[in-house]
């Protein structure tokens, strides 16, 4: 297997529910383990049920990771890291209509100054998006 570089967010109790929302945005099939599947003791807030390691792999060919970080493990949300969701199908204006449910548009969806369709968002799991249609040039 070639190797890989995917995107792995992090969460303090609410993998499962952006996991499974990315999913319906993006479709695909997702795969989630707990830390009681692992028999890891640390899980978060000593609750088994949490994520240790989810994929979601989608029809378009795009990877994400999450998990619920354990204690030991710093978390500290921030702007630092965006998901760039681009290529030149319609479809990913759909995507950012969903993606934006319940969270916050940081950049209206329009046309840009660099020509293609754009916008970005925070999404209701804090996490930020930038979705692009790349215009045909000629």
């Amino acid at each position: 297997m070639a190797s890989q570089l995917n995107p792995c967010l992090a969460f303090t109790g609410n993998a499962r529910q952006a996991m499974e929302f990315y999913r319906e945005v993006l479709g695909g099939e997702l795969n989630l383990g707990t830390y009681g599947d692992f028999g890891s003791p640390e899980a978060p807030g000593s609750d088994p049920d949490q994520v240790m390691h989810s994929v979601l792999s989608t029809p378009d060919g795009y990877t994400v990771m999450a998990w619920d970080v354990p204690e030991r493990v710093p978390f500290r949300p921030g702007n630092n890291v965006a998901l760039f969701l681009g290529g030149d199908d319609g479809k990913l204006r759909d995507c950012f209509e969903k993606l934006s449910a319940g969270g916050t548009v940081t950049l209206p969806w329009e046309k840009q100054s660099w020509g293609d369709e754009a916008g970005s968002l925070v999404d209701k799991f804090g996490i930020t998006w930038m979705v692009n249609i790349a215009q045909r040039r000629s």
